[in-house]
């Protein structure tokens, strides 16, 4: 082991196995039904209270997201993802969570 690598070495574990797939798919699934049922002509507003006691009503979904604290990495990713689907496109970010868990699901299973 070089004295380098001692340098960049991160404390922690590593697990791995059906139990973290299936909490990825669940933490994903989550912020997917956070969202989706804002999504559409007939989608329903959501109510966020923050820490402070400031209230956001909202039906968008980059709004929403922004709004939520995610801790889990695999939601982290799709709440990312949503985030650069705004920056570039300026739409879309409950269409992107509502569609791409959904591989991650698939992937369960397989």
């Amino acid at each position: 082991m070089s004295a380098s690598a001692g340098l960049f070495s991160v404390g922690g574990s590593r697990i791995t196995g059906q139990s973290i797939r299936t909490q990825n798919v669940l933490a994903c699934s989550a912020i997917a039904n956070i969202v989706k049922s804002s999504l559409g002509p007939v989608g329903l507003d959501k109510m966020l209270v923050d820490d402070v006691g400031d209230i956001t009503v909202t039906n968008d979904g980059a709004s929403i997201l922004k709004l939520l604290e995610v801790q889990h990495p695999a939601a982290k990713i799709l709440v990312d993802l949503a985030q650069l689907q705004d920056e570039e496109v300026g739409d879309g970010t409950t269409s992107v969570v509502s569609f791409d868990w959904f591989p991650c699901m698939i992937g369960l299973f397989v």
